[in-house]
C-alpha cells in the first residue's frame, strides 16, 4: 500500500514561503559544497556525500515510521527516475561551476531557470501564463544580466556549467509538480536520493578523501540534513501552487548566496549587484502581487455567481 497522498490545494501564498526555506537551505548545499572543494575534496564525493547524507536521514527519518513497503511505493516509477536524475544532473553541473565562480555568479546565472521553466510549463503541465508575468520574469532576466556583466570575467567557461544546471532544475520543478498528489513527499524524497546516490557512487567511491578540520567536518554533515529540509519543503511547496508561481521566488535567494560569498567566503558582490538584484526581487514581488489580485478576482467571481 503507497504512503497517503495529500491532494493538490491552492494555498498560494503558503506555497510559496515554504519555496524561500528550501532556497535557504539550497544556499546552505552550495556553501557547504564550496567549503568541501576548497578543503580538497573531489567534486563527485561532494555529490556523493550531498546524497548520500539525505538518503540516510531519509531512512532514519521515515523508514520507521512509513516501513518500506509504503516508503518505495509509487505510481510512476519512470517519473520519479527523470526526476532524481534531473536532480543529480542540476547538482553536478552546479558544484563543478562552484568551484570556479563565486556563489553570486553561479546563482545569478542559475535564476535563467523560471525562463526556461514557463516555456516548458505550458506543454508539459498545461498551465497558463499571461503576458504580465511574462514580462515580469523578463524584467528579472534582465536584472540577472546586469548582475553577471557579459563580456567581463563573470564570463568564465564555467558559466555554461551554469546554464547547463539551470536547465535540469526546470526540468527537476516541472517533474516535482506532475507528481503532486501522485506520490507522497517522503516516496519522492527516498526516490530521489536513492537514484542520485547509486547512480553518482561509482563515479565517487574510487578516489576517497575524508575533511581534515571542524569546518570540514561540519559541511560534510550539513550537506546531507539541509539537502532533506530543503528539498521537503521544495516538494511540498508544489503541492499548493503552480511552479510558474513559485518559480520566480528563486530570484530572492540571491540574497541568501550573497550572504553567504560575502561572509564566509570573502568575495563580496560588486556595485552591479546592487543595481540587478532590487529589478530580480521587484519581478518576484510584482508575481506575487498579481498572484493575490488574480485570486481575489476568481473568489470575487465565484461569490457573485452563487
Amino acid at each position: 500500500m503507497a504512503s497517503t497522498v495529500k491532494p493538490i490545494e491552492d494555498r498560494r501564498l503558503l506555497g510559496i514561503g515554504m519555496m524561500l526555506v528550501g532556497y535557504l537551505c539550497y544556499t546552505i548545499i552550495d556553501s557547504c559544497a564550496k567549503l568541501l572543494s576548497q578543503s580538497g575534496l573531489p567534486t563527485m564525493e561532494v555529490v556523493f556525500v550531498r546524497y548520500a547524507g539525505q538518503f540516510i536521514l531519509v531512512l532514519a527519518i521515515f523508514l520507521p515510521r512509513e516501513g518500506l513497503r509504503n516508503l518505495t511505493a509509487t505510481r510512476s516509477l519512470p517519473l520519479e527516475v527523470a526526476r532524481g536524475l534531473c536532480l543529480l544532473g542540476s547538482t553536478v553541473f552546479n558544484f563543478m561551476a562552484i568551484t570556479f565562480l563565486p556563489l553570486t555568479v553561479t546563482s545569478a546565472i542559475s535564476f535563467t531557470m523560471p525562463l526556461i521553466l514557463c516555456a516548458l510549463s505550458i506543454p508539459m503541465l498545461g498551465e497558463t501564463v499571461g503576458w504580465r508575468r511574462w514580462t515580469a520574469i523578463a524584467v528579472g532576466f534582465i536584472g540577472v544580466l546586469i548582475i553577471v556583466q557579459p563580456g567581463t570575467e563573470a564570463f568564465h567557461p564555467a558559466v555554461i556549467l551554469s546554464i547547463i544546471t539551470a536547465v535540469f532544475s526546470a526540468l527537476y520543478n516541472l517533474l516535482t509538480r506532475k507528481l503532486a498528489g501522485v506520490d507522497s513527499t517522503t516516496t519522492q524524497q527516498f526516490w530521489a536520493a536513492a537514484v542520485a546516490t547509486l547512480c553518482i557512487a561509482p563515479f565517487s567511491l574510487g578516489d576517497w578523501t575524508w575533511p581534515h578540520e571542524i569546518v570540514g567536518w561540519s559541511a560534510f554533515i550539513g550537506i546531507g540534513v539541509a539537502a532533506l529540509i530543503g528539498h521537503l519543503f521544495i516538494t511540498t511547496a508544489h503541492r499548493y501552487a503552480p511552479a510558474s508561481v513559485l518559480a520566480p521566488f528563486g530570484y530572492l535567494q540571491i540574497i541568501f548566496m550573497t550572504a553567504s560569498s560575502w561572509f564566509i567566503f570573502q568575495q563580496p558582490p560588486d556595485m552591479w549587484l546592487f543595481v540587478g538584484a532590487p529589478i530580480v526581487i521587484g519581478s518576484g514581488l510584482y508575481i506575487w502581487l498579481r498572484e493575490r489580485q488574480l485570486s481575489k478576482t476568481i473568489v470575487t467571481e465565484v461569490t457573485v455567481e452563487d
